[in-house]
């Protein structure tokens, strides 16, 4: 049985994991008869963003300890994360996939991916392992692997940056996947477009089936 590693980034959208695209690309695994293991980085996350008022505080956080909140503790450090374990890879989307697991939201096409995030992503894709991003987390995955295809919804900023790095965009609407079939990618959009929660857990359902397909 295929068994799939997730990278969370913390916890909320602003600053951390988004907690509907973890939670539906989690539930569209079991739905579809599969495991999953959580994992994220051992380290302080870029900021703390008050999500009742959009204000930055002055608190500091952990993004491992943020993303066990959404994991319910079950969260393990990704530099334990070995892709010889697993047969699938996931990044869900929010902001702290561009600031915590990338430095994108701060640096855009002159970004940076953390160390342990870059040496995961490379594994499976040296191992021919599927990968899976959501929402902003596929530029991450173009500026590790040039010359994949990938979508972040219609965001024309975006896809220019992640021209930039190589990759190539393709346009995409709410629930729909782009599948890069050479590099065994698979992104989604979810909320870079206006989506409710059904049109989130659509998107990451058709992920993992596409995911599963390879």
């Amino acid at each position: 049985m295929k068994k799939f590693a997730i990278i969370l980034s913390g916890c909320g959208v602003y600053d951390g994991s988004e907690i509907h695209e973890s939670t539906m690309v989690m539930l569209a695994i079991k739905k579809l008869g599969f495991d999953f293991e959580l994992f994220a980085p051992n380290k302080e996350q870029y900021h703390v963003v008050n999500h009742l008022t959009g204000e930055e505080t002055n608190e500091k956080r952990n993004v491992l300890v943020e993303s066990a909140r959404i994991a319910r503790g079950n969260v393990k450090d990704l530099k334990l994360l070995q892709a010889k374990d697993f047969d699938i890879l996931i990044l869900p989307g929010g902001f702290g996939a561009a600031k915590n697991l990338s430095t994108y939201a701060i640096d855009g096409e002159k970004m940076s991916v953390d160390n342990e995030v870059e040496r995961v992503i490379l594994d499976f894709y040296k191992s021919r392992k599927p990968i899976g991003a959501m929402c902003i987390a596929p530029v991450i995955i173009a500026k590790l692997i040039p010359d994949s295809l990938v979508t972040i919804g219609q965001d024309s900023k975006t896809a220019k940056d992640i021209y930039t790095f190589g990759a190539k965009h393709k346009n995409s609407n709410k629930t729909e996947v782009v599948i890069d079939y050479e590099n065994k990618i698979v992104t989604t959009p979810c909320y870079m477009l206006e989506s409710n929660i059904a049109e989130i857990y659509d998107g990451a359902y058709n992920l993992v089936s596409a995911l599963l397909a390879f």
